[in-house]
């Protein structure tokens, strides 16, 4: 090999390696969610955003959905058993630091995942993402699910990441403007006895502002709204940027800091495919 060959070895093994770490200091995320298709949201997007934050991503997937960012077509949810199985054997053979759950779909899943994660990791931080309705307007999670969702799984979390939406259905009134957000933040906080993130992207203001309320004590983070901006997969990816913070030892408020820059970056640096606007993670 040339010298100038040897050299240019030399600098791509450094490109190659200059992230690595030990595994041992590698913090282990877990996400147990739905299969997205397009790549877009669910677990494939949870991935993407472990790895761009150097966690080591692990996963248990609860349901395969055909869609894109503007039709969901199928759903097949996978076995209970077989998503208990995945769990248990991710803790079997990983020292997993945080978890997040996004799309669960059905009350037998629910169950078992919150019975499971009871079992097996009842101090790991847990950000649930409560997937209720597809960005497409399709229903996510069947309605028989929704009591168990409140009355058994959101009572273990470290922090709940509902959009407005989703917010509003677990309130049970309508969400119209930030005073209204902070309020249902704040009595979702203590009906639940956790912390709730929620999100008032779909507000439609000049600001992106989230509120993370513990009991009465409100932290507020905001950026500018940035135009057009409506690209698919965001609270996946935010709930994810924050499970692999918690992973990293954050405390929470510091956490929800970090992966509000990050989705902002995300979306800031969005680019097109196709017919739709996708997040670029990277």
């Amino acid at each position: 090999m040339k010298p100038s060959q040897r050299k240019a070895q030399i600098k791509q093994n450094h490109k190659l390696t200059r992230f690595s770490r030990p595994f041992s200091s590698i913090p282990v995320t877990l996400t147990i969610a739905g299969s997205d298709s397009s790549g877009g949201a669910g677990i494939q997007a949870d991935l993407k955003t472990f790895s761009t934050l150097r966690t080591y991503g692990t996963s248990a997937i609860t349901s395969v959905v055909a869609e894109h960012p503007g039709r969901v077509s199928t759903i097949v949810p996978i076995p209970t058993r077989n998503v208990v199985d995945q769990i248990r054997l991710i803790f079997e053979a990983y020292p997993v630091a945080a978890i997040k759950t996004g799309m669960l779909f059905s009350r037998p899943i629910i169950e078992a995942v919150s019975d499971e994660l009871k079992s097996l990791a009842p101090r790991v931080p847990l950000v649930i993402d409560p997937v209720m309705v597809a960005s497409s307007g399709a229903p996510l999670l069947q309605p028989a699910a929704i009591s168990v969702l409140r009355k058994k799984f959101l009572p273990q979390a470290t922090v709940v990441t509902p959009n407005r939406d989703e917010a509003a259905l677990l309130w049970g009134k309508p969400i119209r403007n930030l005073e209204e957000l902070e309020r249902a933040g704040i009595e979702l906080s203590d009906r639940f006895g956790v912390a709730f993130l929620v999100k008032g992207g779909h507000l439609q203001s000049k600001k992106a502002v989230d509120l993370l309320c513990v009991g009465s004590k409100v932290t507020v983070y905001q950026t500018a709204m940035i135009p057009g901006a409506n690209p698919h997969g965001t609270g996946c990816t935010l709930s994810a940027a924050l499970a692999a913070s918690l992973a990293k030892g954050l405390p929470l408020p510091k956490a929800v800091a970090a992966a509000k820059r990050f989705i902002t970056h995300a979306v800031r640096t969005r680019f097109q495919l196709g017919k739709f606007r996708v997040l670029n993670q990277i």
